[in-house]
C-alpha cells in the first residue's frame, strides 16, 4: 500500500477520501466491471448524484472497507 492519502476525486479538491464511489458506463464497459472515484465527507453527494443522473452509480462504501475487501461491489 501507498504511503500517499488518497484524495476526493472533485476538481480542485485536495481533502483526504473518505468514501469510494463504484460506478460503470453501461455503453462502454461490461456490468461487472466497476471503475472508481474517491470523495470526501463534502463532495460525496455531490458525485453520487452526478453520477446516479447518469445511471452509471453502483454503490458508495467508506473508503477503509473498500480496501479491507469487504465492499461485495468490488472485482475479484
Amino acid at each position: 500500500m501507498s504511503d500517499e492519502t488518497p484524495i476526493c476525486s472533485a476538481k480542485g479538491c485536495r481533502a483526504e477520501a473518505v468514501w469510494v464511489l463504484a460506478w460503470n458506463n453501461p455503453k462502454i464497459h461490461t456490468p461487472e466491471r466497476r471503475k472508481t472515484w474517491l470523495a470526501c465527507e463534502e463532495h460525496r453527494e455531490h458525485l453520487s448524484q452526478f453520477l446516479g443522473v447518469r445511471g452509471f452509480l453502483k454503490d458508495v462504501v467508506l473508503l477503509k472497507e473498500w480496501e479491507s475487501g469487504d465492499s461485495p461491489s468490488q472485482d475479484s
